[in-house]
C-alpha cells in the first residue's frame, strides 16, 4: 500500500521563508505565513525553514481505517530547507528553496514481517520566478517556476516504493497567485489568499505523481507589541486536492486525496529578523484507497531580511 499525503499552505512558497519538498509520498511544502511571506520591496531574504510529520494513522475515504489494509505502518520525516529570495526592483523577485529530508520507513513486507529503514538525502530543488507589479502596494501576485529532480528516488527500492522515497523523479511546472488585504472593521487585521498549482511535466522510471492544486486563506493580527518584538497571530484554513499517480511503479488506488486544514500559527518579528511557526490539523480528508496520514503537521521558520 502507498503513503500520499502532504502538508502544504499558502504563502511561504509563493514568497518569502518557505519549503516545498516534492515527493511522490505527498511530502511537498507548501508553506504559510504573514507578513514575512509577503514582498516588502527590493533586497534579500535567507530563511530556514524545519517541518515535520508523522504519518502513522491509515486512512480510507473520508475515516480512519485499520492498520491491516495498510502494509505501510509509518512514515515519519523531518524536513529542512534552506532558501533565499531576492527582489530586484518592487515588481521582479526570484526564489530558491534547497530542501534536505531525513526520513523513517517502516511496512509489512511479503511475508508479513515488520521491516525499516532510515535515510536522509537531498529533496528536490524549486526554482521561481516572482511578480508583484499589479499595484503600488505589492498586495497581489503571481509565481511561476520548477520543481527539479535532484532528489534520489532509488533508495533501498526492494522496501521504499517509488512513493515513499524522498524525491519524485519528476520536473513540475509550478504556477500560483496571492492577494492580500485589510479587513474593513480594523486595518490592523489583515486577510491573504493564495493558490498554486503543481503539474508533473517530465518523468522517470515509469513514474508519474498525480497532479496537486493547494488553495490557503487566512486573517492574521498586526496591533501587538513588546517594545521593538511585534507579535501577529494567524488564523487559516487550508484545502488540497492530488489526482491519483499513474505509471507501471506507481499504485493508482492508494494515491490522491482531497482535504481540509485549521492551522493556528504566530509570527515574532524584530527586523530584520522573522520567526514563524504554526501545527496544521486536519478537519477533512477524502483519501483513495488506504493511505498513511499525520494527525498533526508543524513548522518552524527564521527568516533574515538584507
Amino acid at each position: 500500500m502507498k503513503t500520499n499525503i502532504l502538508r502544504f499552505g499558502a504563502l511561504a512558497s509563493v514568497m518569502l521563508p518557505g519549503a516545498a519538498f516534492a515527493c511522490a509520498c505527498g511530502c511537498g511544502v507548501f508553506d504559510v505565513g504573514t507578513s514575512s511571506m509577503f514582498p516588502t520591496g527590493p533586497g534579500a531574504t535567507l530563511f530556514v525553514d524545519y517541518d515535520y510529520q508523522n504519518q502513522n494513522q491509515n486512512w480510507s475515504g473520508d475515516s480512519k481505517a485499520p492498520a491491516a489494509n495498510n502494509d505501510d505502518q509509518k512514515l515519519s520525516t523531518h524536513f529542512v530547507t534552506l532558501g533565499g529570495q531576492y527582489f530586484f526592483n518592487r515588481s521582479w523577485g526570484l526564489q530558491v528553496e534547497v530542501p534536505f529530508a531525513s526520513r523513517y520507513f517502516q511496512k509489512l513486507d511479503d511475508t508479513q514481517q515488520l521491516v525499516s529503514r532510515n535515510w536522509n538525502d537531498l529533496g528536490d530543488i524549486r526554482l521561481k520566478g516572482i511578480y508583484t507589479g499589479f499595484s503600488p502596494d505589492l498586495s497581489s501576485g503571481v509565481s511561476f517556476g520548477l520543481k527539479l529532480p535532484t532528489g534520489s528516488f532509488s533508495f533501498d527500492t526492494d522496501v521504499v516504493d517509488r512513493d515513499s522515497q524522498i524525491g519524485s523523479g519528476s520536473t513540475d511546472v509550478l504556477l500560483g497567485g496571492f492577494h492580500r488585504g485589510s479587513l474593513n472593521i480594523n486595518p490592523d487585521f489583515k486577510w491573504f489568499a493564495q493558490v498554486e498549482l503543481d503539474v508533473p511535466a517530465l518523468t522517470q522510471g515509469s513514474y508519474r505523481p498525480g497532479v496537486e492544486a493547494d488553495a490557503a486563506a487566512g486573517v492574521y493580527y498586526t496591533g501587538w507589541s513588546i517594545g521593538s518584538l511585534k507579535l501577529a497571530p494567524v488564523a487559516q484554513i487550508i484545502g488540497s486536492e492530488r489526482t491519483s499517480d499513474s505509471g507501471s511503479a506507481a499504485s493508482p488506488d492508494n494515491t490522491g486525496y482531497q482535504r481540509i486544514l485549521l492551522s493556528p500559527g504566530l509570527e515574532l518579528n524584530m527586523h530584520p529578523l522573522k520567526v514563524y511557526g504554526d501545527v496544521e490539523f486536519p478537519v477533512y480528508q477524502n483519501i483513495t484507497g488506504n493511505q498513511l496520514v499525520a494527525p498533526a503537521l508543524f513548522k518552524f521558520s527564521v527568516s533574515y531580511m538584507f
